[in-house]
C-alpha cells in the first residue's frame, strides 16, 4: 500500500502510508506533486494530482463504467473521480492499482474475450442499451483506456494489447488513417506503439500493442504531458509544446535525443492532419527520478474543413501553432536543432510518406476511393508546405 486518497469536499489529498515510507526501495508516485513526506498533500492543480488522474479512464472507459453503473438497480448517485479510480479495469495503463480497503489488493482480472465479443459489447455502449453483467462482462472489466473511441484491452499470447474498433457512426475510415500514419511514422524513424490492422465481421480494429506492459513482464509508471507540465482538465487549453521542451531539458533521460523525437512529432503529426496532439495524447515512463518519452501514440488523421488548420498545442513561445512546416523550422532552435538538422527531418519525413504510401495502404485494405479521401487532403496537404 502506497498510501490512501481522501476526499475533502471537492478535493482530493493523498497520504502516504508510514510502511511504504519505510522502504528503503519507496518511490515518489510523481514529483513535484507527491514527493515521499509524511504528510497530507494537496493537489498542486485540479481536484487530485494529475498522476492519480492518469490512472483513471476517461472519455470511453467512463462511458463503459457510467453504463453498467446505470444498468444496476443501486444506481441513485452520480459517479465521481473516486468511483472512476475503483471502478476502471485492474490491467489499467501504468502501474497504480486501487481498493477501498487495505485489506483488499486489486487484481488484475482479465477475462478471455473474442474481438467479436469485445465489439458487440461495444456497440451496446454506443446504442445507449444496458450492458449485461455477465454477457458483457469482458468489456466491464478491460475497458479502462481513455479516449472516445470504442477500445478495450485484449491479451494474446505474450502480447497485452488496446484493441480500438470503428465506430456505427464513422463516416469515413477512421482506424484505416490511424494505421497508415502510425505505420509511416515508424518507417520514418519515429518511436511508435507497434499496431496492427485487423477486421472483424466486416468492421476495421486496430491493435495497439501496450508500451507499459514490457514483454518480460511486470507493469510501467506512466504519466500524461498534462501532469507533466502541471496542467489539470481545465487548463489542459494551456498546455505547449515549448514548454513541455523546457522540462524536457530539465528532467527528461537523453535530453537532446528527446527533443529531436519531439520535434519529428510535431512534424510529422503536421505531415498527416493529427490536430488532436493535445497534452493527453503524449506520456512519458516515471522512474522515481527521471522521465523518459514513452513511444508515440493516437496518431490519427482528422478532417480538414478549408485550408488553414492549428496544432493542439502552440510550437513556439510566441504562441504559434499553425499547421505549416515553414514556422516549425523558424523555432527549431525551441528543440535544440539547427534549421538545417529540422529541414532534414522533415525532407525525410515527406520521402517516406512518399515511398511507402502505397505499401502502408495495401496493409491496412484502402480501396482506392478511401486513399483519395485522405491523400493530399489529411496526407501532405498542400497547406502545410506553404513558405517551405
Amino acid at each position: 500500500i502506497a498510501g490512501r486518497i481522501d476526499r475533502d469536499g471537492s478535493f482530493h489529498t493523498f497520504t502516504y502510508a508510514a510502511s511504504y515510507l519505510a522502504r528503503p526501495d519507496a518511490l515518489s508516485l510523481y514529483l513535484p506533486e507527491l514527493p515521499l513526506v509524511d504528510q497530507v498533500i494537496d493537489p498542486l492543480a485540479g481536484d487530485i494530482a494529475g498522476c492519480l488522474r492518469d490512472a483513471a479512464p476517461d472519455g470511453w472507459g467512463q462511458r463503459v463504467i457510467e453504463n453498467d453503473h446505470a444498468s444496476n438497480s443501486d444506481a441513485s448517485y452520480s459517479l465521481g473521480i473516486l468511483d472512476f479510480l475503483l471502478r476502471a479495469s485492474p490491467d489499467r495503463v501504468g502501474c497504480l492499482g486501487f481498493s477501498s480497503s487495505r485489506d483488499v489488493t486489486p487484481t488484475a482480472e482479465y477475462v478471455p474475450a473474442t474481438l467479436a465479443d469485445l465489439m458487440a459489447s461495444a456497440d451496446r455502449v454506443e446504442a445507449g442499451e444496458a450492458l449485461d453483467p455477465e454477457i458483457d462482462r469482458a468489456l466491464i472489466l478491460n475497458s479502462s483506456p481513455g479516449g472516445a473511441y470504442p477500445k478495450a484491452f485484449l491479451r494474446d499470447d505474450s502480447r497485452s494489447l488496446i484493441a480500438k474498433f470503428s465506430s456505427r457512426s464513422d463516416s469515413r475510415p477512421v482506424l484505416k488513417g490511424e494505421f497508415v500514419a502510425m505505420d509511416l511514422a515508424r518507417q520514418a524513424g519515429i518511436e511508435v506503439a507497434a499496431v496492427t490492422f485487423t477486421g472483424v465481421l466486416g468492421r476495421d480494429v486496430l491493435l495497439v500493442e501496450r508500451f507499459d506492459r514490457p514483454p518480460s513482464g511486470g507493469r510501467r509508471a506512466f504519466v500524461s504531458a498534462l501532469t507533466i507540465l502541471g496542467l489539470d482538465e481545465i487548463g489542459a487549453r494551456h498546455a505547449t509544446y515549448w514548454e513541455f521542451a523546457d522540462i524536457i531539458r530539465a528532467r527528461f533521460t537523453d535530453p537532446d535525443a528527446t527533443l529531436r523525437e519531439l520535434f519529428a512529432r510535431i512534424t510529422f503529426n503536421i505531415l498527416v492532419s493529427n490536430t488532436d496532439d493535445h497534452a493527453r495524447n503524449h506520456g512519458a515512463f516515471w522512474d522515481g527520478r527521471q522521465l523518459t518519452l514513452t513511444p508515440a501514440y493516437d496518431i490519427c488523421p482528422q478532417p480538414r474543413i478549408g485550408g488553414e488548420q492549428q496544432q493542439a498545442m502552440a510550437i513556439g513561445s510566441d504562441g504559434y501553432r499553425l499547421s505549416q512546416l515553414a514556422g516549425c523550422l523558424e523555432r527549431a532552435g525551441t528543440y535544440h536543432l539547427d534549421q538545417r538538422d529540422a529541414r532534414e527531418i522533415v525532407d525525410h519525413q515527406v520521402d517516406v510518406i512518399h515511398a511507402n504510401w502505397n505499401d502502408a495502404c495495401d496493409a491496412a485494405e484502402m480501396t482506392d476511393v478511401e486513399r483519395s479521401q485522405f491523400w493530399k487532403r489529411e496526407f501532405l496537404n498542400p497547406f502545410v508546405f506553404e513558405g517551405y
